[in-house]
């Protein structure tokens, strides 16, 4: 198995504060944008000083695009010269990736960047990454343009459409009634077609305005705003968000409340939750001296749709590495299913896709293992003028093909709404 690396003998780095008090995406020029944003904080980034790309064929446990990731990180920051003058979580070296859903699919990739503009709570900074030392990315001179709107939109079916992925929803259904799995999460894809390049920059500021409690993110294409976060790290702490169950949010407060009480008193919406969080339970409890996680899910309320959810926290042991961990969550209960290995068969065989990136991790890492990694949901791959959009349902045995369809479609809107002007 060849790993696809742009690795140069040695990097520079070179971290100082930032006295700036612009929002980060206004950084940003038009060209591949790196984004993880939330609440005002995050980083933005630009140009490439290195790349990981995993060719696809991961057919072992699902694991070695992520160990491999792994090891080419260590080997670039073990010769890397790094100047910190911040030394915070995301200051110094730093790589943003994206990871397939299904270990058989070419894409997974860590970027190292040549500009990172970093904020958290009152403070900012710049990150120059150079071949040697000394040397300036000549991006850093980048002039940064008005982002563009997106224009007309012409929209097509993805790659299954409706009504074949309600009778893929009622297979899937059978399956669990007969015993053979416990929840199955089917995605759809849609499409849309721009007259001109997608400017990300529009995207990205459209989702952190409209769902600034989300992760809006972009990474090599793909780009969303995800609710779901997988792993939080610093030092030896990490803290997750688990989702699952959900509802539109209501027209009126009176049916917004009722939606609510709906959801949290929905024997088919908490069984899915509890298959959650005992996956994650069983995924960290070899990796962690301790997990907690709360008794009950709470309600998160986003624009466009309310979710069960509940946070979690853990120790990890000594030695275990941040994609260690990802690639232990990965996938959750609530993208794949459970039994993980059954349900991701199912996947397979029903979806008529390949998901690429959609429902992997993707987030940033530092060189001392810190960093943010969600679950790449409500979102899209941009290439050119092309959108290709996801979203995706948890199937159980009370699961009905008209329900989970609106379920999609209103998944859908996030990314409807960012493209349209």
């Amino acid at each position: 198995m060849s790993v696809v690396a742009t690795t140069p003998p040695q990097l520079a780095v070179r971290t100082v504060p930032l006295r700036d008090g612009r929002d980060l995406l206004e950084h940003l020029p038009g060209d591949a944008p790196l984004a993880w944003v939330h609440r005002g904080d995050g980083l933005v980034a630009w140009g490439e000083a290195a790349r990981f790309t995993w060719p696809g064929d991961d057919t072992g446990d699902g694991t070695q695009r992520f160990t491999a990731a792994a090891r080419w990180l260590a080997g670039v920051a073990s010769a890397t010269e790094v100047a910190d003058e911040v030394d915070l979580p995301g200051s110094g070296m730093v790589a943003f990736g994206g990871f397939t859903f299904d270990g058989r699919s070419a894409g997974s990739t860590l970027v190292i960047p040549r500009i990172v503009v970093g904020r958290r709570a009152d403070r900012s900074w710049l990150t120059t990454i150079g071949d040697r030392r000394g040397a300036h990315p000549g991006e850093i001179l980048a002039s940064c343009t008005p982002a563009r709107p997106i224009g007309p939109l012409t929209w097509t079916e993805g790659s299954i459409p409706a009504a074949e992925w309600e009778a893929a929803v009622a297979t899937a259904v059978r399956h669990i009634r007969a015993g053979e799995i416990a929840k199955v999460v089917l995605a759809r894809d849609v499409y849309a077609r721009a007259e001109r390049d997608i400017d990300v920059r529009t995207l990205l500021r459209r989702l952190t305005r409209d769902y600034p409690g989300c992760y809006t993110f972009s990474v090599d294409g793909m780009v969303g705003a995800t609710p779901e976060l997988l792993i939080r790290r610093e030092g030896d702490g990490i803290g997750s968000l688990v989702l699952a169950g959900t509802r539109p949010r209501g027209t009126t407060p009176a049916e917004d409340e009722r939606l609510a009480a709906e959801l949290t008193g929905s024997a088919k919406d908490l069984e899915e939750h509890e298959y959650a969080i005992d996956s994650l339970r069983a995924a960290l409890a070899p990796l962690a001296a301790t997990v907690e996680t709360p008794d009950r899910p709470r309600l998160l309320r986003l624009p466009n749709v309310q979710h069960l959810a509940s946070p979690a926290r853990a120790t990890l042991h000594p030695g275990v590495s941040t994609l260690d961990v990802v690639a232990a969550l990965h996938p959750t209960a609530a993208v794949g299913g459970t039994p993980t290995a059954a349900a991701v068969e199912l996947i397979r065989d029903l979806e008529a896709m390949d998901r690429g990136r959609y429902a992997g991790p993707v987030g940033w890492i530092d060189a001392q293992g810190n960093g943010e990694w969600g679950i790449a949901l409500r979102c899209a791959h941009i290439a050119g003028a092309r959108a290709r959009l996801f979203a995706g349902c948890g199937i159980v045995a009370g699961s009905t093909p008209e329900a989970e369809l609106a379920e999609a479609d209103s998944k859908f809107q996030v990314m409807r709404h960012a493209l349209t002007d």
